[in-house]
């Protein structure tokens, strides 16, 4: 059947109807005085969101351009940067800052086990001349479905006192807790196609007064990624460079989405969806990825060994319409990941468990009862 594409995956998500419907319209003017009040509103509702009062800045850029524009405008060439990485992500951060000529130093761990605050610890300690001058930390690692433990690595940072924080919350932005004020997260990075349930092309950077004081002095090449220019073109409510109106559009209906269901209302649909995710998949003796403790609300990372991930895709996409995302690098072929972020409902859930239990039996993968991962993630559902 043409356009039933069910998205299950960790970017794009879904995108609400009243979205599609706002990007439809005629655009208007960026320059305009219709424009501006639709500016004003979004910037709030992003305050909100982030549980701000920091700047949170909007850009035409994906999550990557976000996160590179987080680091590039408050370090110089050589400064020392810790960067924590167990996944595509965390290495991700750790090439832009290598490719910005940065003295970077990983704090690593295996692909779906989560980050060890207490190495932060021990290095951070250890700077007794204070030369770290950031610590990079993906929040949610898309690539594996695990969450790090951002509070306390945060905690660490915070008793050094030198080094920012910057942080990756691509994947868990409008899923997860990031009181960005409580914990003083300096430099935060998101992308509109996950959490904010609209397409890919606007990036979002929330900017503390602490790395504001560091953007003075930074020394790093920036341009169109120049947070000083969105910050003084924000306060009139527009933008240094055209941004994508209608995207804007869009994004002042899903954030009005957003406040209606509530923040904690928002928090608790994901965990119980992840919660009946992870059900699932135990009762139909898949294994997972990443541990319960560090699982992550918004992507759950499958890890079959009696059957073809990529066998399991091609047949949720052929017979049901329905897109899970694969391994990425040398995880390609070996995992299946199943996004519940953003615009997903419950419903959404338990189609996408039943076409998988129904790919697993055509596969010959009999090591489940058929109708127990249904059975499970129905059972979680019932508990509200």
């Amino acid at each position: 059947m043409n356009d039933k594409l069910m998205l299950m995956i960790p970017g794009p998500t879904p995108v609400p109807e009243q979205a599609l419907l706002a990007l439809a319209k005629h655009p208007i003017g960026h320059r305009s005085g219709e424009f501006a009040p639709i500016m004003a509103e979004c910037t709030e509702n992003l305050k909100w969101l982030h549980q701000t009062q920091n700047d949170v800045l909007m850009l035409t850029a994906s999550g990557t351009g976000a996160m590179e524009a987080g680091i590039i405008n408050f370090l110089s060439p050589g400064d020392r940067i810790l960067v924590g990485c167990n996944g595509k992500f965390g290495d991700r951060w750790a090439e832009v800052g290598e490719a910005y000529g940065l003295n970077v130093e990983k704090i690593t761990a295996e692909w779906g086990k989560p980050l060890d605050p207490e190495q932060f610890r021990e290095q951070l300690e250890a700077d007794k001349e204070k030369q770290i001058k950031a610590v990079i930390v993906t929040h949610s690692e898309t690539s594996t479905g695990v969450l790090n433990d951002l509070e306390t690595i945060n905690r660490h940072v915070k008793a050094h006192a030198e080094a920012l924080i910057i942080v990756d919350t691509v994947t868990s932005m409008g899923a997860v807790n990031v009181p960005v004020d409580e914990w003083g997260l300096d430099v935060v990075g998101s992308g509109s196609q996950k959490g904010y349930m609209i397409p890919p092309g606007l990036g979002f950077v929330s900017v503390s007064a602490k790395a504001w004081e560091a953007y003075k002095t930074a020394k790093l090449p920036r341009y169109y990624l120049d947070l000083g220019k969105y910050r003084k073109d924000a306060a009139k409510n527009s933008t240094p460079f055209t941004p994508p109106v209608n995207m804007i559009v869009a994004l002042q209906t899903t954030l009005r989405m957003m406040k209606a269901e509530g923040l904690e209302n928002i928090f608790a649909r994901h965990t119980r969806q992840m919660n009946a995710t992870r059900a699932a998949v135990k009762a139909m003796s898949l294994p997972l990825f990443a541990p319960d403790s560090a699982a992550s609300p918004a992507i759950t990372a499958v890890a079959p060994v009696q059957v073809e991930a990529e066998k399991i895709r091609s047949i949720l996409k052929k017979k049901f319409d329905i897109a899970m995302a694969g391994g990425q690098d040398h995880l390609k072929g070996k995992i299946f990941r199943i996004g519940h972020l953003g615009f997903v409902s419950d419903r959404d859930i338990l189609s996408a468990i039943a076409s998988l239990e129904a790919a697993l039996i055509e596969l010959g993968y009999d090591a489940f009862t058929p109708g127990a991962g249904v059975a499970a993630a129905a059972s979680v559902f019932a508990q509200r």
